[in-house]
């Protein structure tokens, strides 16, 4: 396995912590008085930190793998999108989608910019396969730089509804090009690009998080913004 420069390694690690931690205080702001902003983020935390620490712990002893049967990293997969939607339709996540403004809960998704330049570099440096990147097949840049620039226009008023339905269908369609990308690199039967390396260092620590917290986040976050239009049409109906 190639190893990663210290920057990247870091780098990454830092972004993965700061995702983590904007989790914890959207919890915190989107609750309706103050005691009730503690409790939630301090379960919120208990949560993500024990999250993050199992995946990382998983992927350091090894046990997360493309190839056992069965494959133990596709089971990592439905256990992210499953949290997504779990946590997304839960109260907390009523709370998040309804108690947040909407040019917050879009903006969030700013995250995927410093993503995507961690995921170059990553292909750069011989971890990742370049289709996986934006010098391949991956563009999932554009939802992390759009989300920005729509979030900065909500909070000036000048966003149409519209916009922000396109938006979010753009940024779920880019995420699953990623996503079917990155299944289809890994050594897997069902393996269609065969350039090297395969993805398997997303099997490894701390690149585990790319999926367990990263994917995750931009999932839950697009859950979170779908509800919160769909409470706008319903109120104006």
């Amino acid at each position: 396995m190639v190893k990663a420069t210290p920057l990247l390694l870091w780098s990454f690690v830092a972004l993965a912590l700061v995702v983590g931690a904007a989790f914890v205080a959207g919890v915190y702001l989107a609750a309706r008085d103050a005691g009730q902003a503690r409790r939630a983020a301090w379960r919120a935390a208990l949560f993500t930190g024990a999250w993050m620490a199992a995946t990382l712990g998983a992927a350091a002893a090894g046990v997360l793998r493309f190839d056992s049967r069965p494959p133990t990293m596709m089971l990592l997969f439905v256990a992210v999108f499953a949290l997504a939607l779990g946590v997304g339709f839960s109260r907390a996540g009523t709370r998040l989608a309804l108690g947040l403004p909407l040019a917050a809960l879009v903006g969030f998704q700013g995250f995927r910019v410093g993503v995507e330049l961690l995921m170059h570099r990553a292909y750069v440096e011989g971890l990742m396969p370049v289709q996986m990147s934006y010098s391949g097949r991956n563009f999932d840049i554009v939802s992390g730089a759009t989300a920005l620039v729509l979030a900065a226009l909500i909070l000036a008023g000048r966003a149409p509804r519209w916009a922000v339905w396109i938006w979010n269908a753009l940024g779920v369609a880019l995420l699953a090009n990623v996503l079917t990308i990155a299944l289809l690199s890994a050594p897997t039967p069902f393996r269609a690009f065969h350039n090297e390396p395969a993805n398997v260092w997303v099997t490894q620590a701390p690149w585990v998080w790319l999926p367990a917290v990263m994917v995750l986040a931009a999932l839950l976050g697009h859950v979170l913004v779908t509800r919160r239009m769909w409470a706008e049409r319903a109120s104006r109906a």
